[in-house]
C-alpha cells in the first residue's frame, strides 16, 4: 500500500514535525504571557521571564480580581457574548432557511439574498451607525453592542449553502407528516445542522469576545466597557487612570504583570470553549463544501 512506502514515511514524518513547530510558535507567546503575569516586579520590568516564572508571586491576579472595573468589563463580556452568539444564531437560521429553498418555492429569493449580499460590499459608515445608535437610546447599554451586528449575513450564507445540501427527501417526508415550515426547522434541519450551528457559534462568540472598537465609540461609562475595549485602553493606550490603580500598588506590582495577567484572563475563555466544540468543529468545516 501506498502508505508503506518510504516516501510517504518520510513525508508524514516531515508533516508531523512541520505542524509540532507551528503548534510550539502558537504556544510560546501565551506561556509567556503566563510565566510574566506570576512574576514578581522586578524581573518582569527587566524583561528578565522567558517561559518560567521569576520568583512566582500570584500579587497580579489578587489586584486583577480586586479591580471593580476589570470585573464589571468581564461580566459584560460574558454578558454581550452569550446573548450574541444566542440572538444571532436564531437570526441566522430563521433567515438562511427560506433562502435556502428554490425559486419556485420562494418566489423573490434571488431578490432578498442579493439584498443581504450588497450590504457585505456595502455600509452605511460610521458616523451614519453611531447616529442611528443615538436616536434609537441605545447608547451605554449592552443593546449597542449586540443587536448592530446580530445579523451576520457571511454565516447566513454559510448556514444557507449547508441547508442547500441536505436531502430535500427529509423535508418532503415532515410535510407530508403534517409538519410546517417552522416545525420541519426545528426537528428536521437544526438537528442535522448540529456541526455547522457550533462552528459558526465559535465564530461568532470570537468575534463579540475579541471586539473593541463599539464598546469605546458607544459606551461613555468605563463601568460599561466590554474587556476587550478596557484591555485595549490599558495596553495600547497604557492608560491606566480607568482601572482604578492606586499609587502605592505600583511598588509591588509592576504595570507590565498586571496587563499579563488581565491579557490571559481575557484570552481564556475562549481558549476553554476551543476543547469543548472541537467535535462539530471539525465537522462544520465542510460548510459550502460539493456534497453527493
Amino acid at each position: 500500500m501506498y502508505y508503506k512506502t518510504r516516501g510517504y514515511r518520510i513525508f508524514s514524518i516531515a508533516n508531523y514535525v512541520f505542524l509540532g513547530i507551528l503548534s510550539l510558535l502558537c504556544v510560546l507567546p501565551i506561556i509567556h504571557i503566563l510565566a510574566v503575569s506570576f512574576s514578581s516586579t522586578a524581573p518582569a520590568s527587566s524583561s528578565l521571564v522567558s517561559f518560567w516564572p521569576v520568583d512566582f508571586t500570584t500579587d497580579a491576579y489578587e489586584k486583577t480580581f480586586g479591580n471593580s472595573n476589570f470585573i464589571n468589563s468581564l461580566l459584560v463580556s460574558v454578558k454581550r457574548t452569550v446573548l450574541a452568539t444566542i440572538i444571532g444564531m436564531v437570526i441566522v437560521l430563521m433567515t438562511a432557511f427560506p433562502l435556502s429553498k428554490e425559486d419556485i418555492n420562494f418566489k423573490g429569493r434571488s431578490i432578498y439574498t442579493w439584498f443581504l449580499v450588497f450590504t457585505i460590499l456595502f455600509s452605511g459608515g460610521l458616523i451614519p451607525s453611531y447616529i442611528l445608535i443615538q436616536k434609537l437610546g441605545l447608547m451605554d447599554t449592552i443593546w449597542a453592542l449586540i443587536l448592530p451586528g446580530a445579523l451576520s449575513v457571511w454565516n447566513v450564507i454559510l448556514m444557507m449553502n449547508f441547508f442547500r445540501g441536505l436531502p430535500k427527501e427529509l423535508e418532503e417526508a415532515a410535510y407530508l407528516d403534517g409538519a410546517g415550515h417552522f416545525k420541519t426547522l426545528i426537528l428536521v434541519y437544526i438537528p442535522l445542522s448540529l456541526p455547522a450551528i457550533a462552528t459558526l457559534s465559535l465564530f461568532t462568540m470570537v468575534f463579540q469576545w475579541n471586539s473593541w472598537f463599539d464598546g469605546m465609540i458607544y459606551m461613555s461609562d468605563i463601568k460599561n466597557y466590554p474587556l476587550a475595549s478596557l484591555l485595549q485602553t490599558i495596553i495600547v493606550q497604557q492608560d491606566l487612570s480607568k482601572i482604578n490603580v492606586d499609587p502605592a500598588m505600583l511598588e509591588n506590582v509592576s504595570q507590565r504583570t498586571i496587563r499579563a495577567a488581565q491579557i490571559f484572563i481575557g484570552a481564556l475563555p475562549i481558549l476553554l470553549v476551543y476543547p469543548f466544540l472541537q467535535r462539530f468543529f471539525v465537522k462544520g468545516l465542510v460548510i459550502g463544501a460539493v456534497k453527493e
